[in-house]
């Protein structure tokens, strides 16, 4: 019997192949649709004194397939996109777009006035400007220093 020396790096190296390959084949994007995973529209949140801009990429949805509610401490949107039905004759169609129903709860980190949201959708993307509630707005208070304090 040869003796052969053990090497733990070359083991771990070994491992990292392994799971990379794993990911490589089987998690495709349209894999992960199949399976369940739900796709959520992308978000940026941008913050200013007097309001909070949120906005999210929801493309090829139509605005009629859109629910958007706002309260003072969270943005709710679900929506779904449809499938448009299509006969192919000669070829083979393969998709990676994810159609169906989605959800998201986008928490805010001040309160807002709610009834005062202005909202705009165009090319796929959803603008909502949240303005602040006015306690928020002056939230910073600027403290006087006192000379004869310890």
């Amino acid at each position: 019997m040869k003796l052969v020396r053990w090497n733990p790096w070359q083991e771990m190296n070994t491992m990292q192949h392994q799971l990379n390959r794993l990911f490589d084949d089987v998690l495709t994007p349209s894999d992960l649709f199949e399976r369940g995973f739900a796709k959520v529209p992308a978000v940026e949140i941008a913050e200013t004194s007097e309001a909070i801009n949120l906005k999210l990429e929801l493309p090829g949805i139509d605005k009629k397939d859109l629910d958007v509610q706002v309260t003072e401490n969270a943005v709710y949107i679900s929506g779904e996109r449809k499938q448009e039905s299509k006969t192919e004759e000669n070829g083979v169609t393969k998709t990676e777009f994810h159609y169906g129903n989605f959800q998201r709860v986008i928490p805010l980190s001040t309160r807002i006035q709610n009834t005062e949201v202005k909202a705009e959708y165009k090319d796929g993307i959803l603008n909502l400007t949240l303005p602040k509630t006015s306690e928020e707005k002056n939230k910073v208070v600027k403290v006087n220093l006192d000379e004869h304090s310890p």
